[in-house]
């Protein structure tokens, strides 16, 4: 994101090195001075945008609240069905949904963050619940039965973990039978 006092996307050019780090090398690597190397900033130009570690892991996680914020809101701006979204596994080979592979890398990344310390400090927990907090929502504004939307909530993380660990797809058939027999039940 751009800002007139930030003409360039500094700050977007840091959540990059940040997430590229974390996918290349993990988490053991992200220091605030190998992230500002690899974003081709001081690290008092990333400070100035980033106070700690922990609020440049939070603003990783922000972004990737973002990122799926603009999706949900492209599914309910065409009409279609949030929890038919949330369904979907990721799709990292396809190249033409931009914003999808930008969500799949941010959430691969995002992943990565669990390697932290537990005393990393709070800002990151609090962003990663907001995230959770906002696809709840979204989900439950879609369907009435807080159970149903706990148990499509649930199935849908499972759907993305197992895309994200890089198992085999469902055969398509049997996935598709699957999401119809649980969407029916709203």
């Amino acid at each position: 994101m751009t800002t007139p006092r930030d003409p360039v996307g500094t700050r977007d050019r840091i959540l990059d090195a940040l997430e590229t780090l974390l996918l290349d090398k993990g988490m053991s690597q992200v220091t605030l001075e190998n992230v500002a190397a690899a974003a081709g900033v001081s690290k008092g130009g990333l400070l100035y945008h980033f106070k700690s570690k922990d609020a440049l892991l939070a603003g990783l996680l922000r972004r990737l609240g973002e990122r799926a914020d603009e999706q949900v809101r492209g599914v309910v701006a065409q009409g279609k069905s949030v929890a038919e979204w949330y369904l979907q596994a990721p799709h990292p080979d396809n190249e033409t949904d931009a914003l999808e592979l930008a969500l799949y890398q941010s959430m691969l990344a995002a992943m990565r963050t669990v390697d932290a310390p537990a005393d990393a400090g709070d800002e990151s927990d609090r962003a990663l619940t907001e995230i959770l907090d906002a696809w709840k929502t979204a989900l439950d504004n879609e369907i009435p039965d807080p159970v149903q939307s706990e148990i499509v909530r649930l199935v849908g993380d499972g759907v993305y973990l197992r895309a994200l660990l890089g198992m085999p797809p469902i055969e398509p058939d049997l996935y598709r039978r699957v999401v119809d027999r649980l969407l029916k039940q709203r």
